[in-house]
């Protein structure tokens, strides 16, 4: 009997011990699984703070489109919304990069964490950041009425812009007007030097850059569609950047109004231009290069309307039905 009680006594103890342990086990897999938990609410966090800062735009900026009074804004409101913005200064203004170029370009734009949220801008062709297997940024653009575009560039050669009116240009001395150079059949205002906005969204591809090339035109316009977040209009620059602020506050925050009221923003007007005669208008839009960028032109203005008119909207958003809970 004595022997029994040892042993019931025996197992009790046993079962305890093992209950204590497992207990132990059980609490600290408990305290493992609670730690994981906050640890991963923890990384969420981190990463959504680290992904308002991850924002990258480049703006491959059109010439004589408005750019500078753009780029102006982001120069100006850099400091105050904490972002960076960079030049890209190619060497002789060319607008084709080399593919050594265009690499290092991409690895800085994707792997520069330092510059990050940044706005890079320049006068260079778009670059397909999928052909090097990297991130693609925020893509922007401006594009302005062709001819309106190759006039203002033409003056501006010969007279200068009020952003740096001391500052001698190619053609200083050259009075004629455009007119007159159409006339006399002119390098400078030779049609085909219209064939611009076409090539900057187009890209690096040798077709982009041949005028009055239909493969060039259809991929500008799918470019513009599938790998822009938007394309604004010289004529409504207003409405650009406000949809800009509505889209990315964490870079433009405060650019709709910057942009109205500031002076800085609206520094580069052609000293002195002519507008050309109703024949040299008509003559030129019986011109390939003419008719292709103002269809670009105008796709581009289509666009940008449709996406005006959706963003003027007082819209919201919710999700529900989610499963499971």
């Amino acid at each position: 009997m004595r022997d029994l009680r040892l042993g019931l006594v025996f197992i009790i103890v046993i079962f305890v011990l093992a209950f204590t342990q497992i207990y132990n086990l059980y609490t600290k897999l408990d305290q493992h699984i609670e730690q994981s938990r906050k640890n991963n609410v923890q990384t969420k966090q981190q990463f959504q703070l680290n992904s308002e800062d991850d924002i990258v735009v480049v703006y491959n900026r059109v010439p004589k489109t408005g750019s500078t009074s753009f780029v102006n804004v982001a120069y100006d409101l850099c400091k105050r919304n904490k972002f960076h913005t960079l030049h890209v200064n190619v060497t002789g203004n060319n607008h084709v990069l080399s593919l050594a170029n265009q690499y290092k370009i991409v690895q800085n734009i994707t792997h520069w964490d330092n510059m990050k949220p940044a706005v890079y801008h320049g006068h260079f062709a778009f670059i397909d950041f999928a052909k090097f297997s990297a991130r693609k940024p925020l893509f922007i653009n401006i594009v302005r009425k062709p001819l309106d575009r190759l006039i203002s560039y033409y003056y501006f050669l010969r007279y200068g812009d009020n952003y740096r009116p001391y500052l001698i240009r190619k053609k200083h001395g050259d009075t004629m007007t455009f007119d007159e150079c159409f006339l006399k059949n002119q390098a400078d205002c030779d049609p085909n030097n219209m064939w611009l906005q076409i090539p900057f969204f187009c890209g690096h591809s040798v077709e982009c850059w041949k005028p009055g090339n239909s493969w060039a035109l259809e991929e500008a316009k799918k470019n513009l569609i599938n790998n822009y977040l938007l394309v604004g209009v010289t004529d409504e620059l207003n409405d650009f950047v406000n949809i800009l602020e509505q889209t990315i506050p964490r870079i433009f925050k405060g650019a709709g109004d910057y942009f109205l009221n500031s002076n800085k923003s609206h520094l580069r007007r052609t000293v002195q231009k002519t507008e050309p005669s109703e024949e040299t208008v008509r003559k030129i839009q019986q011109h390939i290069v003419w008719q292709m960028e103002n269809e670009l032109y105008e796709y581009a203005l289509e666009q940008f309307h449709f996406v005006k008119s959706h963003s003027d909207k007082l819209q919201s958003f919710m999700y529900e039905k989610v499963r499971p809970k």
